[in-house]
């Protein structure tokens, strides 16, 4: 997970206070240097660092306030100052028809996060299209278009052409069908006086309703001078901040947007069109605490599948009918949300679960769902929808072993997955309808909650 080390620290900091008898000078100085040395590894402003301490000190020591009271308070302020530096959410509402216009230096992932954002909502109804406005890069037209076709949206490009105005007037007419154009423009190695004349020309012609400014995390500090230059000269109404997932240094570029004033609308978390994720910094504090974020893995999954494939699961799971097709759907999505650890990271009360594991157990999780896929790819089609004719057959459950390359235990326990699961589907039908009382519920929830182990 991001900044994972940093959200140890604030755990442990959080537990410690919660589980002193009280706050003594001591406890609260080591609290103070292990959040300090954290906050500052992880490229947050000094100046910001140094802010918040004093305030705990303060907060710590005020004599006002006593007994348990005292460190609720303390883990308050904690909360409400890391809130603060992190900037506010800011909720995007899309119109009838909108122009988005990407902007931001060569490499930082303009072009794959434009995928990323006509996937995103795509999957949530909206009608997306793409055009290439880069007339410098060679490639990238190319690139966008690649980049589209993988998340199944139109893209309008025209290779050869080094005006971007004649580009956008050639396809302002067929744009025009669209809810969300986004516009992909050209980058440089630093923002110079001709970059800046391409993109202000580029916004007046596209009358772009938002501009955003597509930079990665692993510049640090550097975002402030970056995202205050874009607001300055191009007017950028927003900053989506890419490689969240693969550096420390994603906190000085957080902050730093915050100390310019241009807040973050959207972060990258990861190569696959669905790590993508609205900025929210209550949901990003409460998983760097380890307390999940539901809100963020209902979006993830609204990012895997659109809303006519998530209706179309629920009927089919209210019908009670659950087979190894269903499984296999279930499990591929699974694969598009990410890894098991970013999962689990995003479900209230598994953090602490998942330090329990370790990185072996979760690895060896994933290891076996890719093994059931293709086990499942490996069986004919009549025992995909009958799955319980394979419990007695050894020979069936051998053939696929040695189709998939997995061992018969494997799909031994796959079968074993899926029949707990129908079951449970089965009961959850039961208990819509009203037809299970009270201790038999009881009864269940103590069967699965032993079975479900990892």
């Amino acid at each position: 997970m991001v900044l994972e080390k940093l959200g140890n620290v604030l755990r442990k900091t959080t537990d410690k206070i919660a589980n002193a008898v009280f706050l003594d000078k001591n406890l609260v100085e080591g609290i103070v240097k292990d959040l300090q040395r954290s906050l500052i590894e992880a490229d947050v402003n000094v100046s910001l660092v140094m802010e918040l301490s004093k305030k705990i000190k303060q907060e710590a020591f005020d004599e006002r306030i006593k007994g348990v009271e005292k460190k609720e308070h303390v883990i308050k302020i904690l909360h409400d100052e890391l809130i603060k530096i992190l900037g506010k959410k800011r909720e995007l509402v899309l119109g009838k028809q909108e122009t988005w216009m990407m902007v931001g230096l060569y490499g930082a992932g303009k072009t794959t996060t434009i995928g990323k954002l006509a996937s995103y909502y795509a999957k949530r109804g909206r009608k997306v299209c793409a055009i290439g406005l880069d007339v410098h890069r060679p490639a990238a037209p190319e690139q966008l278009r690649q980049v589209c076709e993988k998340v199944k949206v139109p893209c309008f490009i025209s290779p050869g052409e080094k005006n971007p105005l004649k580009i956008w007037k050639k396809h302002e007419k067929e744009m025009k069908k669209y809810d969300l154009v986004i516009v992909d423009t050209a980058g440089r190695d630093a923002l110079d006086n001709e970059l800046v004349d391409e993109i202000k020309k580029i916004s007046k012609e596209v009358k772009a309703s938002e501009s955003f400014l597509v930079m990665q995390a692993d510049i640090g500090q550097a975002a402030k001078k970056q995202a205050q230059a874009f607001k300055e000269a191009a007017g950028v109404s927003g900053v989506i901040i890419t490689r969240m997932d693969s550096t420390a240094k994603a906190g000085g570029a957080l902050t730093a947007c915050y100390e310019a004033d241009v807040g973050v609308v959207f972060i990258g978390t990861g190569e696959t069109p669905a790590d993508l994720e609205t900025f929210d910094p209550e949901s990003f504090l409460s998983r760097l605490l380890g307390m999940g974020d539901l809100k963020g893995l209902m979006e993830k999954i609204h990012s895997v599948m659109d809303e006519k494939e998530i209706a179309r699961q629920q009927e089919k799971l209210q019908s009670g009918k659950f087979t190894l097709r269903d499984l296999q759907t279930q499990l591929d999505s699974m694969s598009e949300l990410g890894s098991m650890d970013k999962i689990m990271g995003m479900i209230p009360g598994m953090g602490k679960v998942k330090e329990k594991m370790g990185e072996g157990v979760l690895e060896g999780q994933a290891a076996k769902v890719k093994k059931w896929k293709h086990a499942i790819n490996s069986m004919t089609p009549g025992e995909i929808e009958n799955p319980e004719i394979l419990e007695k057959q050894t020979n069936r459950i051998r053939r696929i072993a040695q189709g998939s390359g997995c061992t018969t235990s494997d799909i031994r326990m796959l079968i074993k997955q899926w029949k707990m699961l129908n079951e449970m589907i089965k009961d959850q039908g039961k208990m819509v309808e009203g037809k299970m009382d009270q201790k038999t519920m009881m009864k269940l929830a103590r069967k699965f909650g032993k079975k479900m182990k990892f």
